[in-house]
């Protein structure tokens, strides 16, 4: 019978896939996000990237105010009936804290989401996340591009709730220092350690 089903997420019905798709149909990769009702695979993750989400999970581990703040990867994000992305990285409220089967948080949950930006992902991390996070009123975006130099480079974002779109906070290339959402101090040349 899961033969029969499998791969029935390759055909989508007319209206497109809803966001509990990704929970339920056979086959599906673990990293799968849906965009508009389309469901995305992302390429394969390169060292770089990889080495980029070390740096910035365990940064934010050890900065988040426990009390306040969960950090988590991977987990996808509920927007809408049709919109559920993946972010690489995630800080949410702690009074959020979700159960550890759940494989989403919702958008109110969310405090800030961080993508490292791959060859693959470049128009999706630019321009179509960045939409949905705002709308979905998401306070703090931000997006980690890498260097001519092979080095991480900071675009954040906060959002204005009167435009509701981000305005850019600052571009950090060797230190990041904000005190937003938190007190924010992250030496990105220590990605060489990763």
């Amino acid at each position: 019978m899961e033969a029969e089903h499998e791969g029935r997420w390759h055909r989508p019905p007319p209206e497109g896939h809803v966001a509990e798709d990704l929970d339920r149909l056979p086959g599906l990769p673990s990293d799968a996000e849906l965009i508009d009702g389309s469901i995305v695979i992302p390429s394969p993750r390169a060292l770089s990237h990889m080495k980029a989400l070390r740096l910035f999970e365990s940064a934010f581990v050890r900065l988040a105010p426990r009390e306040s703040y969960r950090v988590s990867r991977d987990i996808s994000v509920v927007i809408g009936p049709r919109q559920r992305p993946r972010p690489d990285l995630l800080v949410v409220h702690a009074r959020a804290e979700i159960d550890d089967e759940e494989t989403c948080y919702p958008a109110d949950a969310v405090v800030l989401v961080l993508e490292v930006t791959s060859r693959g992902s470049v128009t999706l991390d630019r321009e179509w996340k960045p939409h949905l996070y705002a709308d979905a009123g998401i306070p703090f975006h931000w997006r980690v591009e890498r260097s001519s130099r092979g080095k991480p480079v900071v675009y954040a974002f906060e959002r204005d709730p009167a435009t509701q779109a981000y305005g850019p906070l600052g571009i950090f290339h060797d230190r990041v220092d904000l005190p937003v959402p938190f007190p924010i101090d992250i030496d990105l040349t220590e990605i060489d350690r990763m």
